[in-house]
């Protein structure tokens, strides 16, 4: 008896799907794409956006399924790929990419009860949000996250603990049961 698409780890279908099986591949897709998605979202990519270089990422990853070794989860893999594709589109698209960070003017946030992470991460800087979204949400380490954004390595750790410090501040509960506002 065959076991169905479903009942497959990760690690057997990128196996298949590297001797060439779409559907099993197709399988892969169904169960990370949100992820993928969802980290891009994070990493500041509009929703069309997020789904173009999720689109890119999984077909990358398609042509180079073989070399998936099961050494981490898929997901943690094909976020690798997808947060690289996007930082080179900023690259490419907007000469992204400084030491510089440009703040970016944040309205306050008007949320009565729970602050979610995604509207938090909206009050980091675009570089404070990619690199805490790389880190965090990709598995990236701190070097590699260096590499692929072309920063010094303790620029990256600046803005990873800048960013998580700013995150804690603002989702830290106040006395009253509330979010902090921090802004």
């Amino acid at each position: 008896m065959s076991l169905s698409l479903k009942d497959r780890h990760d690690v057997e279908l990128a196996a298949l799907a590297a001797a060439g099986g779409r559907r099993e591949f197709g399988e892969l897709v169904r169960r990370h794409g949100t992820a993928v998605r969802g980290l891009l979202r994070r990493m500041g990519a509009q929703a069309s956006e997020a789904d173009d270089v999720a689109q890119d990422a999984f077909i990358a990853a398609f042509q180079r399924c073989g070399e998936f070794r099961g050494e981490g989860p898929f997901a943690a893999w094909v976020k690798r790929i997808a947060a690289r594709l996007y930082l080179k589109r900023r690259a490419r698209e907007a000469r992204y990419v400084d030491e510089v960070a440009i703040e970016e003017a944040v309205a306050p946030v008007d949320t009565p009860g729970r602050l979610d992470l995604d509207e938090a991460l909206k009050t980091l800087s675009e570089v404070e949000r990619i690199c805490v979204s790389l880190c965090h949400g990709a598995g990236m380490s701190q070097p590699e996250i260096a590499a692929a954004m072309n920063l010094p390595l303790g620029t990256v750790k600046s803005h990873v603990k800048r960013g998580l410090d700013k995150l804690r501040a603002r989702l830290a509960p106040e006395p009253n049961g509330r979010a902090a506002h921090v802004g």
